[in-house]
């Protein structure tokens, strides 16, 4: 669907050709504004984010009908239903959750490393995780952006996809260049209120500021703060290494889920809108047979009984004028099982699943839980490829800020995220898996339970509760025959 090695390839043409030409960087940067916002990439970007808020194309539906010269025509008086059954977002959402709707586990063997990764993992961090997460899925990509927050603490936030055109070293997409990000802003100019777009170029030496105004080549002006650095400490400023955005990818053809499923979402909306009109009152209901009908034409008749509901007759050469109506009745069964085709559709080309499935009606076994749950798996699985190695390019930005805190340099450390997928289980069956696993760690144990949400925090538990267990063993063993080991106790016998 979308040929990213060759737009890559006419991006390198045109700014070789641009940089032999002695472009400017602002004609660049509005010429690449320009091309993205003609793109069927931004386009189908912008689909995901609409649909998934409510936005749908049925909401511009229109009732028509043939009018006088045999020419369908608008109709504003007839019921013109537009429902929306937003399947779509509940896709996103059971995805978004499945995967990242728990914090994943972090595990490494460096017990400091672990602790300080901990904070930086915050629930700040996890809340921008879900909504990346959303982002990836309604886009095909999200954006994670690392930056220092004005208590001067390592912080994230997401952009909008849509907002951000990034600049690809290589074809796979997995090293940057640079980053354009563009996005609207109202401002007043003292007589009226109208909309800027205001941009932001990312590289390694900061970040420079633009305003683009438009038109066909796309104008771009240097604006303030003209440019920033990435980072201002002790009256110095900083810049990254490597550009600070982050990518979470839904697949590798950064394809947004929203193109496999939104045909299929137009058609619920559309049958169930027009089940709604036709449980209203409708003349297109009805096969209408006239006699001595006064008017012209069939064209005019179906205008006018459309406009005014009415019709007039007459009676010509003795023959009394009449219509009569062959009702034709809505059978609701038959909209019912087309909406049930509907909506199956799109739980299988999402890769979702039906919590109301059969299998789950009475007590469902791990077996029937993982059939019923395989496809929305199998595609979490594809996501979470991409999210590993999109944390991995995160833990290189903490770990210079840990070492240029001082904090330790562990870019040599391991880590390990294992995501909890929020799937229903048998939590006995599993349970008793993990018991009956002695050969392997207790950590490794202790990250597969059910229960257990932080292995790092459980382990440290289980050794101050085995730490107790062996100062009150100890107490329980000695002090009958009146041996006392503590510090305290040697003193008061030493000042008797």
């Amino acid at each position: 669907m979308f040929d990213f090695t060759a737009m890559d390839e006419v991006k390198r043409i045109i700014e070789e050709n641009a940089y032999k030409a002695g472009v400017s960087l602002p004609a660049v940067i509005g010429h690449e504004i320009s091309r993205v916002m003609n793109s069927k990439e931004w386009a189908w970007m912008n689909t995901g984010d609409d649909y998934y808020k409510g936005r749908h194309d049925i909401l511009r539906k229109k009732r028509e009908g043939i009018g006088e010269n045999g020419e369908l025509i608008e109709l504003k008086n007839v019921p013109n239903a537009r429902q929306i059954d937003n399947q779509y977002r509940k896709m996103v959402k059971q995805k978004t959750n499945y995967l990242v709707g728990r914090p994943f586990a972090i595990t490494t063997e460096n017990d400091l490393y672990n602790r300080l990764l901990s904070d930086l993992f915050n629930k700040n961090f996890y809340r921008t995780m879900k909504n990346v997460a959303t982002d990836s899925l309604n886009c095909g990509i999200g954006w994670m952006y690392v930056f220092y927050d004005e208590f001067g603490q390592l912080s994230v936030r997401k952009f909008k996809p849509y907002e951000i055109i990034p600049e690809w070293k290589d074809s796979d997409h997995t090293e940057l260049d640079s980053v354009i990000r563009f996005y609207p802003v109202e401002v007043f100019d003292g007589q009226y209120d109208k909309i800027v777009i205001k941009v932001e170029y990312y590289t390694t030496s900061g970040i420079d500021y633009f305003e683009y105004s438009g038109g066909v080549a796309g104008s771009v002006i240097p604006a303030a703060p003209f440019h920033q650095d990435y980072i201002n400490a002790g009256g110095k400023s900083y810049n990254w290494e490597k550009i600070p955005f982050v990518a979470f990818k839904y697949n590798e053809d950064e394809i947004p889920l929203i193109a496999h499923c939104k045909s299929l979402q137009d058609g619920l909306n559309e049958i169930l809108s027009v089940f709604q009109n036709n449980m209203q009152e409708d003349a297109r209901n009805s096969i209408i047979v006239l006699v001595n009908y006064d008017g012209e034409n069939l064209g005019e008749f179906r205008q006018k009984l459309a406009t005014y509901g009415a019709v007039k007759v007459r009676t010509t050469d003795g023959v009394a004028g009449d219509v009569r109506v062959l009702s034709v009745e809505v059978n609701s069964e038959n909209y019912k099982a087309i909406l049930d085709i509907f909506r199956k559709a799109i739980t299988e080309n999402c890769m979702g699943y039906d919590a109301r499935d059969d299998r789950m009606s009475r007590t469902p076994n791990q077996m029937n839980i993982q059939s019923m749950y395989n496809d929305i798996d199998m595609d979490a699985s594809d996501m979470e490829t991409e999210y590993q190695a999109a944390l991995d390019r995160l833990l290189m930005f903490m770990c210079i800020h840990l070492k240029n805190s001082g904090k330790g340099d562990f870019i040599n450390e391991r880590v390990d995220f294992t995501f909890n997928t929020d799937m229903p289980m048998d939590e006995a069956s599993k349970i008793a898996n993990v018991v009956n696993s002695p050969d392997l760690s207790l950590e490794t144990r202790l990250s597969n339970h059910p229960w257990v949400d932080d292995p790092a925090a459980e382990m440290e538990r289980l050794k101050a509760e085995r730490a107790d267990a062996e100062e009150a063993y100890k107490t329980d063993l000695f002090e009958p025959y009146g041996v006392r080991d503590s510090e305290e106790d040697r003193s008061e016998e030493e000042t008797t």
